[in-house]
């Protein structure tokens, strides 16, 4: 009988559970379906161009090299009797300084016996010159007329007199050989130097071909630049030594402090690619590398063998357009907002460096860049303005020309 009541109390809650279920569904409000949705223009960025002309700077790396650097050898034998306190590596010494002395005394001896033979042979001309006054006074009396002229030339001595003037020239040759030698047994700076390396010593025994140190021209150095062949053309070469090139600046971030660098000209073009990179090469001339000079005073020293980094001023491009070169997109396009909508225009890049790209065609002065990136890209798409300053780009690209 229980079990009975429980059924029926059960089955009871489920009807009524059902009944309220239905009355819900029943009585719910339908939903209305809108007729249209509002489209939203997308919220960009952009920058106002202007057309000017402009100098890029052409941005590139290079090698410090010396204009002047050669390896000191001696050109007599022998031993080194004294070198010269500023004969040491990271010394300077000007043109013409004594470096090393070479002991002369084996040279000085021999210069005085050459001198004597040339003493000899003169001696030997006066005395065949008297000779040859004695045949010219026994050819008159015996009478020229019945002797050929090899006879008259045999009699005269003539070929006595070619042998003693011949031997004279040798005799004076030899002398000027040994004053030569003598000489060489100082050896001198060939120019304002600095010191590389000092491979001798006082006492020491050299030979000619022996290397003696390494000696580096202290007026100019070039930096040896790797450049694109493409950008040959927007640099400007000196057609003399006279002239100057274009303007360089080199700077060193490893090495120099922030803000520092040296100044240099473009000076000569390689003419031949690097074997290896398939760029052309351009020479960088740096006046006054070690800064020893009292209008260099202060600034930073080039070092042999760094790498440096340079910045070449091209020549300067007429009425083009300038603009970040992150703005230029796949294929030289660019994005422009025009009237409220995307333009998608494609650009004829002149030049670009390191931060910006020159446009010759495809962009007017005054038009508006789209500067941010988006996701979805299509010509006409509605775009609207963010409420900041829009013009800042284009006043800074103003101000840097």
């Amino acid at each position: 009988m229980k079990k009975k009541k429980i059924i029926i109390i059960c089955l009871s809650i489920i009807a009524v559970a059902a009944v309220a279920i239905f009355l819900i569904f029943s009585t719910e409000p339908d939903a209305q379906r809108e007729g249209a949705t509002k489209k939203s223009a997308m919220l960009v960025e952009v920058a106002r161009v202007q057309q000017g002309n402009y100098r890029p700077l052409i941005q590139a790396t290079g090698t410090v090299l010396a204009e002047e650097d050669v390896m000191l050898s001696p050109l007599v034998s022998g031993q080194v009797i004294r070198r010269s306190p500023e004969f040491v590596p990271g010394g300077f010494v000007k043109k013409g300084t004594m470096l090393l002395q070479i002991d002369p005394s084996d040279y000085r001896n021999t210069l005085a016996l050459r001198e004597g033979e040339l003493m000899q042979t003169q001696t030997n001309l006066s005395m065949e010159m008297g000779r040859q006054q004695v045949a010219q006074q026994d050819l008159a009396l015996i009478g020229g007329d019945t002797l050929t002229d090899g006879q008259q030339q045999l009699v005269l001595r003539k070929p006595q007199l070619q042998a003693v003037k011949a031997t004279i020239n040798s005799a004076k040759a030899a002398v000027k050989q040994a004053r030569l030698n003598v000489e060489r047994t100082t050896i001198r700076s060939p120019f304002d130097a600095h010191i590389i390396s000092q491979m001798v010593s006082t006492g020491s025994q050299v030979a000619p071909g022996d290397n003696l140190g390494r000696l580096v021209g202290a007026d100019y150095y070039w930096v040896e630049v790797s450049v694109p062949v493409s950008k040959l053309k927007w640099l400007s070469f000196p057609e003399n030594d006279t002239e100057k090139g274009s303007v360089a600046t080199i700077t060193n971030t490893t090495a120099w402090a922030k803000g520092e660098s040296r100044e240099g000209f473009l000076s000569k073009q390689i003419g031949a690619l690097d074997g290896q990179t398939r760029l052309a090469r351009v020479l960088v001339k740096v006046a006054d590398p070690l800064a020893k000079k009292e209008e260099h005073a202060g600034r930073p020293k080039l070092m042999i063998g760094a790498f440096v980094e340079v910045g070449m001023q091209a020549t300067e491009l007429q009425e083009v357009i300038k603009i970040n070169r992150d703005h230029i997109r796949t294929n030289n396009t660019v994005w422009v907002m025009n009237k409220g909508k995307l333009e998608i225009r494609e650009v004829e890049v002149l030049l670009s460096d390191a931060n910006n790209a020159y446009i010759s065609s495809g962009l007017k002065d005054n038009e508006q860049v789209v500067t941010t990136n988006l996701s979805t890209v299509a010509e006409g798409l509605e775009l609207r303005m963010r409420t900041t300053d829009s013009t800042t780009t284009a006043k800074a690209n103003s101000a840097t020309r």
